[in-house]
């Protein structure tokens, strides 16, 4: 398992019944985890406590008052969190496992390195990508998403670096970008199980994420070093991302390797499932 463990801003405490007791800086909420089947054990005490409506969504409850946003550390990143009215604070702190990963291999890389992020989401990893030095497309169909990864980069200090945001539908950027001749040393994804392009564009995982990888391959540059699928969808095994690569790259040569993502969980000592992701690397 790729285990995210070297957070000192961010604590998993304590998961089940169905929930996760999770501390963001000196912040403690409550929200839905559907893979924490075990009971919950102890007393659990939360500054808000995010609630699923029956008939769909939910609300946060608030034991005192919140600042609308706060600013988390990851190493020599920062990052601005805020509960949102989907469960979500903007950040998936799983993913540094990723980061680490990726920024080692453009580290070790030589040469400009220019990268392409599909549902790229609030920018960790683009941030993480331009504090290594790499040139990055950051690409997202959610104009508001959008502005709030250009907020990270900015919380980051690095907003003179060589980023473009996009707002645009993962597919049709990708072919345009095959039209206009250009290629990437690195590519990742983070495709949600069911989506819409800002042109009403539906993305469902099962049918179109083969076809996507696929075009992804054409843009993997000679000298290109990684690409990177994660995944949230239940029942999309790391074998089955790992399988999709492995059919996509077919003659790239590099390795291929898959395997859950978690967060260690302070009070038990046991790992967090959070999904799955699939790695191709060549350096």
């Amino acid at each position: 398992m790729y285990i995210s463990s070297k957070w000192k801003d961010y604590e998993l405490i304590r998961t089940g019944g169905g929930d996760k007791l999770e501390r963001w800086g000196d912040i403690t909420l409550l929200r839905p985890e559907p893979q924490a089947v075990w009971p919950m054990e102890g007393r659990v005490r939360t500054d808000a406590h995010y609630i699923r409506s029956s008939s769909g969504g939910g609300h946060w409850e608030y034991a005192k008052e919140l600042p609308e946003s706060w600013t988390l550390r990851y190493g020599d990143l920062r990052f601005v969190v805020r509960p949102t009215g989907f469960k979500h604070t903007g950040l998936f702190p799983e993913q540094a496992v990723n980061w680490d990963w990726m920024r080692s291999i453009v580290k070790k890389a030589d040469g400009p390195f220019d990268v392409l992020n599909l549902f790229a989401y609030t920018g960790g990893a683009t941030c993480a990508l331009a504090k290594e030095g790499a040139s990055v497309v950051h690409v997202d169909a959610a104009k508001s998403i959008v502005q709030w990864a250009k907020s990270n980069l900015k919380e980051s200090g690095l907003e003179d670096r060589p980023v473009r945001f996009i707002v645009d539908d993962a597919m049709k950027f990708v072919l345009r970008e095959q039209r206009r001749g250009n290629t990437y040393r690195g590519i990742l994804m983070d495709p949600p199980s069911y989506g819409r392009g800002p042109s009403g564009e539906m993305w469902k995982i099962e049918n179109d994420l083969y076809p996507l990888v696929a075009e992804c391959a054409k843009l993997l540059a000679d000298d290109a070093c990684f690409m990177l699928i994660n995944s949230y969808t239940t029942g999309l095994s790391a074998s089955a991302v790992e399988n999709v690569m492995r059919i996509a790259l077919r003659g790239r040569g590099g390795k291929f390797e898959s395997d859950e993502i978690g967060l260690p969980i302070s009070d038990s000592g046991l790992v967090l499932p959070c999904g799955s992701s699939g790695r191709w690397y060549n350096i």
